[in-house]
């Protein structure tokens, strides 16, 4: 059973599993038409924020789908962390448009992740995500929420800022002291130096060089 409580005008708060949900109905961020090449930082949310991204494999799936958009893509990753309801990273394309890298990515990781959790009979999982009021309109089965909440990088401190927010998110979470020991984080290449699961484009120090952007 679903309970809706309206907060304020296109905001709802939703009651289910124990677990309350925040709607949104207004519109939310997205890639500007206007600078599809620029750099931005993304999320990507499973919806209800089910813990699906619990084991290696899961994981697995992300990495490589990642690492297949950059090489047939186009798609220029700068930091990155994987969650386990969610994924943040900073990015942009110098080839396909980044709204549709993301909108492939999403539906590629979907498909795999439906097998797995097949596989490993996660059925309570596949219940809620089958079941969830989050879905899109017809689909039958959905992982992530359609929402992307793009944040268009306008400046080197947003970029800072953002990297720092992606990498402190494990330790917020109290899964690590330190950022660098989370494994699915790019604090991992900013501390030791380590890309065995996805290659990225180093910031480098104080002066941030970035192919095809100009900050004020």
């Amino acid at each position: 059973m679903r309970i809706w409580f309206q907060l304020a005008a296109g905001t709802f708060l939703s009651y289910a599993q124990n677990k309350f949900f925040y709607i949104s109905t207004m519109p939310s961020p997205r890639i500007s038409t206007s600078f599809p090449n620029d750099i931005y930082f993304l999320t990507c949310t499973v919806i209800e924020w089910i813990d699906i991204f619990t084991k290696p494999e899961y994981f697995r799936v992300l990495t490589d789908s990642l690492t297949f958009c950059q090489k047939q893509k186009g798609l220029i990753v700068y930091a990155y962390v994987f969650m386990t309801n969610h994924i943040h990273f900073i990015a942009q394309s110098n080839q396909s448009p980044l709204h549709a890298i993301i909108r492939d990515f999403k539906r590629h990781t979907t498909k795999e992740i439906k097998k797995l959790l097949l596989t490993d009979n996660r059925h309570y999982i596949n219940t809620l995500l089958s079941h969830s009021y989050a879905r899109k309109h017809g689909s039958d089965f959905q992982i992530w929420q359609r929402e992307n909440f793009a944040e268009h990088i306008q400046s080197e401190a947003m970029m800072l800022s953002k990297v720092e927010y992606i990498h402190q998110n494990p330790v917020k979470k109290n899964y690590v002291i330190q950022p660098e020991n989370w494994f699915y984080s790019s604090a991992r290449f900013y501390t030791m130096n380590n890309e065995d699961l996805v290659k990225l484009h180093r910031l480098s120090g104080e002066n941030i060089v970035v192919p095809g952007t100009t900050w004020n």
